[in-house]
């Protein structure tokens, strides 16, 4: 994982990514002929909100290697084992917060979610006031509320310059030149600060069909 990770991120070290690692709860791994090829990491929050318990999926590193760009298999373990978080407690609302220092993860909120905080184009200002509480909660120092994004000082990791910009026909996909308005620093190692609901109304239909047989078991 370190040198899948640190090939692609400079600013980082193993120190620094060990140490971050260590405060997941799980982590999914992406293999092709029992070779490793990229992963993402979890960790699960529980809160009270407004009265109510709610539930969080913080999404941490996440990387491909770039020979295996294309594949679904990471995203679709992804939704399955957010529908089996769900079956755990059908009941109480469960929220995606992420974190996002480059435009191709930005790209899986509009393929998992039909609306999300900061969106382009629907307003889910709604949401803001959790995002701003979640991200205050773990980077007290370093969160700017005004613009919505973790600005570190230093950055603990960002996109080598070869994958950080996106190529001209990159910028037509949805949401790039957003991402990149929102959050000009990210060439620095900042991160915009975004939050999804994982509920059945909020799903595109793939998403939906993946996140329901995770919610059965199958």
């Amino acid at each position: 994982m370190v040198r899948i990770y640190l090939a692609s991120y400079d600013g980082s070290s193993e120190t620094i990514f060990l140490g971050d690692l260590a405060t997941k709860d799980e982590v999914l791994l992406v293999r092709a002929a029992d070779e490793l090829v990229g992963f993402t990491t979890l960790r699960f929050l529980d809160r009270d909100w407004h009265g109510r318990h709610i539930r969080i999926v913080y999404s941490g590193d996440t990387i491909i290697e770039r020979a295996h760009w294309g594949q679904q298999s990471l995203a679709f373990a992804w939704i399955s084992r957010m529908g089996a978080l769900k079956r755990e407690h059908p009941d109480t609302p469960l929220y995606w917060f992420l974190l996002v220092k480059g435009h191709r993860t930005f790209r899986y909120l509009p393929v998992f979610g039909k609306s999300f905080y900061p969106h382009w184009s629907i307003d889910r200002s709604d949401l803001k006031p959790l995002a701003d509480t979640l991200a205050l909660d773990m980077f007290p120092k370093d969160y700017n509320q005004a613009t919505g994004v973790v600005e570190f000082g230093q950055s603990r990791g960002h996109l080598k310059p070869h994958l950080a910009l996106p190529a001209p026909e990159e910028m037509e996909r949805e949401g790039v030149g957003f991402f990149l308005e929102r959050n000009p620093g990210f060439q620095r190692g900042h991160e915009l600060v975004c939050l999804c609901e994982v509920e059945e109304h909020n799903m595109k239909a793939l998403t939906l069909r993946l996140f329901r047989k995770g919610a059965r078991g199958a």
